[in-house]
């Protein structure tokens, strides 16, 4: 499977987030896009490359053009070189024999970023490089380790912090700074490759699409791949390295959960585009917490399963306001509660709105740190700005009727859709009538707007309340 580029970031929590930020800010200072490239012509210490396919061999000056520019800037200019359906095998022709040939440091950054690009803002969890990465990690720091042991720096200990934070999930950190910067900055102590540790359990599992590929293109006699390899072969066959068994067999039972999260993944996924049959969903829904844990959607993909699937949802939302701290990215829930914010002034987001409003989950408060409840939470930190958001809404839907640019009733069902929704907040007790800071700007939209039943009723609920 692959998934599209998107240029939205994913950012993920680590357990030195304090220094991560210093060593963005102070240790690497961010450039500016227009930087001179390094070099016009690739360097001499790639390894060969076919001159048969014109696209594979304007990779090797891409790269070398880009050293001095931030690696953001390099990756969308390999999305935008390349089609969609041609990343994948590309990415396996140049860029991953240069992630273990021992070339210069800067390219090896770049490279690492491109293939974690690739497929941002997904969950590194499901790229396909994510074991060719990972191995390169586990080799680079056993060598920046033992040569720490023995009062030395190691020249690769840039790389591993790089693989180390793309590895966790904070990839896009990385972006606005240079691989020429990244190569040359020195690091805090907090920072060297002793110090970096992943759960290798997360990354030490069957071989993924990277390595069945590889093996492919050795049978064909191709051996660029090799050290990638053999370093993936060796952490996953010594246990003195990993610390994992392969002697674990896989029963029955945990073949087919396997098999209902896979399945269940590929719906989730499928859920942002099209509505899920009754049977799908009853698939998902179960398995949803574990989807969730770590998350494997984007805020970005919330807004259209919402609207298409709003069953699948409300539990999604249950699942994703329940993460405990240690499980939410630095951004915290505020990443999820700011896509209700602006939900538009429709059914699907009334509906999930009503519901979450009448959830009494108890979650962990992340601001106090004690315990609240899901309707509380969405009453005080989303409630008055989703209501604000959807009466701008449809005021432009009203001004873009009027000059014509639109034909369909979406200004007239959305205030429809609102005051109803609005009148059932009031009859649940989720707002006041009588408080001005609740009502004054969904008077005066029902007044302006009175030439509608349901506006004029709730008009005159709220004018009432007020005495």
């Amino acid at each position: 499977m692959t998934w599209t580029t998107s240029p939205s970031p994913l950012p993920s929590t680590s357990r030195a987030g304090s220094m991560l930020e210093m060593a963005g800010s102070r240790f690497f200072p961010k450039i500016q896009t227009t930087t001179t490239p390094l070099l016009s012509s690739p360097s001499p210490a790639h390894p060969p490359t076919s001159t048969g396919d014109p696209l594979r061999a304007s990779v090797g000056p891409m790269l070398s053009r880009a050293h001095n520019l931030p690696c953001s800037t390099a990756a969308q200019s390999f999305a935008q070189l390349v089609q969609p359906t041609s990343r994948f095998q590309l990415a396996l022709d140049a860029l991953l024999p240069l992630l273990n040939y021992p070339n210069e440091l800067a390219q090896r950054i770049l490279v690492s970023f491109i293939l974690y690009s690739l497929y941002a803002p997904h969950p590194i969890s499901i790229n396909p490089f994510k074991s060719a990465l990972f191995a390169t990690y586990l080799k680079e720091r056993e060598q920046a380790v033992q040569t720490s042991s023995g009062g030395g720096s190691s020249e690769n200990e840039q790389l591993v912090w790089v693989l180390w934070k793309i590895l966790k999930g904070d990839g896009n950190d990385i972006g606005p700074y240079s691989p020429f910067t990244l190569a040359r900055s020195p690091l805090p102590p907090e920072l060297r490759a002793s110090n970096l540790t992943l759960d290798e359990e997360v990354f030490i599992m069957e071989p993924t699409t990277d390595m069945l590929a590889i093996e492919h293109k050795e049978q064909e006699g191709d051996h660029r791949y090799s050290n990638g390899k053999e370093a993936y072969e060796q952490n996953i066959t010594h246990p003195s390295t990993s610390h994992v068994s392969l002697e674990h067999k896989i029963t029955p039972e945990e073949d087919d959960k396997n098999e209902r999260i896979a399945r269940s993944m590929k719906l989730l996924l499928a859920a942002r585009d099209r509505v899920l049959t009754l049977s799908e969903q009853r698939i998902l829904t179960p398995l949803i917490p574990q989807l969730t844990s770590p998350p494997m959607i984007t805020s970005m993909d919330l807004p259209s399963i919402v609207s298409n699937n709003p069953n699948i949802a409300y539990p999604l939302y249950i699942a994703l306001l329940s993460l405990s701290p240690s499980e939410l990215t630095s951004q915290g829930l505020s990443l999820y509660l700011d896509v209700l914010k602006y939900l538009p002034p429709t059914l699907p987001s009334f509906d999930l709105l009503g519901r979450l409003l009448r959830d009494s989950t108890s979650i962990t408060d992340t601001s106090t740190g004690g315990q609240t409840t899901i309707a509380d939470l969405i009453r005080i930190e989303v409630l008055g700005r989703f209501i604000h958001e959807s009466i701008n809404w449809l005021d432009n839907a009203e001004r873009e009727e009027k000059e014509g640019f639109i034909s369909d009733d979406r200004f007239a069902k959305g205030v429809q859709h609102l005051c109803r929704f609005y009148n059932s907040l009031l009859k649940g007790g989720m707002v006041d009538a009588s408080s001005d800071a609740d009502s004054t700007e969904m008077a005066h939209f029902t007044l302006r707007n009175a030439r509608f039943e349901e506006a004029n009723a709730l008009y005159r609920i709220l004018a009432i309340g007020k005495f």
